[in-house]
């Protein structure tokens, strides 16, 4: 159930990303819309994320990752719900903006909180599962838009966001803190507790220390680091994919595919 509710965020962000491409059908029916406010209203999503993703990781090292992504869920249900009650165009484009926040903070936390919680054995196969979970959602956004097409209910689309947010937030409520997070700030037995729900008893010492001496090694600059030869044809690669995952244009066939 941990790993359930933490990929939620996963199923949200897919979500949010995929619905606005059948709710630009009808927005024009009660919020007159140009070629430049149509594209604003699809790009403010990804304006928010910008600076959702920048402030999660500060954010959730401060006060942890559990609280951050609570609130985060909070963030959606506004946002989903902000969407779907906007009488104009400037409280639609705001409203995106909000959504967007929480967007982009769950792609940046909500893999880290779940690998953080896993134990190290299937800690692959929980990354996996969040992107699985955000193309679930993407696929979720396109059916409820072909079931409320003839009803041209462009509001329940988007509003309809809100009911996997409201489970994430009644699910993380419930959910602990990451082990990780915890030894960082020194509440070794707090992990440890944690970590005797998450992981087998034979691993727990391991992995603790592992985490201890994680932190310790954290002392080094991010900029000594990057120095590393080693290192260099990993951040190429990882970069890499990043760039032409969006150069190959697949958001705009995501946002754009009904109007096409």
């Amino acid at each position: 159930m941990i790993y359930f509710f933490g990929a939620l965020g996963g199923l949200l962000y897919g979500y949010d990303t995929g619905v606005i491409s059948g709710a630009l059908l009808f927005i024009n029916n009660d919020i007159p819309l140009t070629t430049l406010t149509e594209g604003l209203v699809v790009s403010m999503l990804l304006l928010g994320a910008i600076f959702g993703s920048a402030l999660s990781g500060t954010c959730s090292d401060r006060w942890g990752r559990r609280k951050v992504v609570f609130v985060l869920s909070i963030i959606f249900i506004i946002g989903a719900l902000a969407c779907a009650f906007s009488q104009t165009i400037g409280m639609l484009i705001a409203s995106r903006v909000i959504l967007g926040l929480a967007v982009g903070g769950s792609t940046a936390l909500v893999p880290v909180y779940l690998s953080e919680m896993a134990p190290t054995k299937i800690r692959g196969t929980l990354g996996t599962m969040n992107n699985l979970m955000i193309v679930t959602g993407i696929l979720l956004a396109y059916i409820v838009n072909y079931l409320f097409t003839p009803f041209e209910a462009w509001r329940w689309m988007v509003g309809l966001a809100a009911v996997p947010a409201v489970l994430l937030l009644i699910g993380i409520a419930f959910m602990p803190e990451s082990p990780r997070w915890l030894v960082k700030r020194g509440r070794e037995e707090e992990a440890r507790r944690i970590m005797n729900i998450t992981h087998d008893p034979q691993d727990i010492e391991m992995e603790l220390a592992e985490m201890k001496q994680g932190e310790a090694e954290k002392k080094e600059t991010t900029l000594s680091v990057l120095k590393a030869k080693w290192i260099r044809p990993m951040l190429l690669i990882g970069v890499g994919l990043a760039i032409f995952q969006q150069a190959v244009g697949i958001n705009t066939v995501i946002y754009y595919a009904p109007t096409i």
